[in-house]
């Protein structure tokens, strides 16, 4: 396998996405309903929630473009400024860091995680991306990752972002909750395999999660499944 490194990427900040961003100059559809921060994983940059945001309406949405450093507090301080009261959305590594916000206690208004990561629970679970990763680069981890659903365009103009993302989240590992955790959902895809729905087990036995499977999709739900996936958004604040 090739050797991770977290080497020659200067800390950043997250560049919120401007492409459809609604904001706050844009009237709320929905009232008083929260902000929506959608946050991607590997080998993915913000664009890749085109979809989701499309189901969302006149919600006021946030894309940001994780500055994938290589190191979790350099992401979880890029996104902090965004988050506060906000319901936060993320699939494969963005519902990983998800899981760190909550355990850091981020004041979220609610929390949709799909299929992240969960480091010792279920050692192996990201070693078919790593080989994948190893042996055929960036293509060829998103393939195992994603499926037919992600196509090159998807990626991230620096390829060296993937590495450091996969050695991030290789290294990867969930702390304990606070008693008061804001509402959050699990999601696994329902064509996902076996050893992703084990993880999701994990996270309801281990943290008392709640899980919920999403039809017709697998890893890539917020493209396989945006309307599911926008459905839960919803619910888990209520809204």
């Amino acid at each position: 396998m090739a050797q991770l490194s977290s080497a020659g990427h200067t800390e950043g900040h997250a560049r919120v996405g401007t492409e459809g961003d609604v904001g706050a100059e844009l009237p709320d559809s929905a009232g008083m309903a929260p902000p929506v921060v959608l946050v991607h994983g590997t080998a993915t940059t913000g664009a890749v929630w085109r979809l989701v945001r499309r189901e969302l309406g006149g919600r006021r949405v946030h894309t940001p473009d994780r500055p994938s450093s290589g190191s979790l507090p350099t992401e979880l301080a890029a996104l902090r400024p965004l988050l506060d009261g906000a319901v936060y959305g993320g699939v494969s590594g963005g519902a990983t860091l998800g899981l760190s916000l909550l355990a850091a206690g981020v004041p979220l208004a609610g929390a949709v995680l799909h299929e992240p990561a969960v480091g010792s629970l279920l050692p192996g679970l990201l070693a078919p991306v790593a080989q994948a990763y190893a042996g055929g680069g960036v293509v060829a981890l998103a393939r195992v990752l994603y499926g037919p659903a992600w196509t090159p365009a998807d990626a991230p103009a620096d390829p060296a972002a993937v590495e450091r993302d996969l050695s991030m989240f290789l290294e990867f590992e969930p702390g304990p909750l606070p008693a008061r955790t804001a509402p959050t959902i699990v999601t696994v895809g329902a064509n996902s395999p076996p050893v992703r729905h084990r993880a999701a087990a994990l996270l309801r036995e281990r943290l008392g999660l709640t899980v919920r499977v999403l039809p017709d999709c697998g890893h890539a739900a917020h493209l396989e499944a945006p309307a599911a996936f926008a459905r839960v958004l919803a619910d888990v604040h209520g809204r």
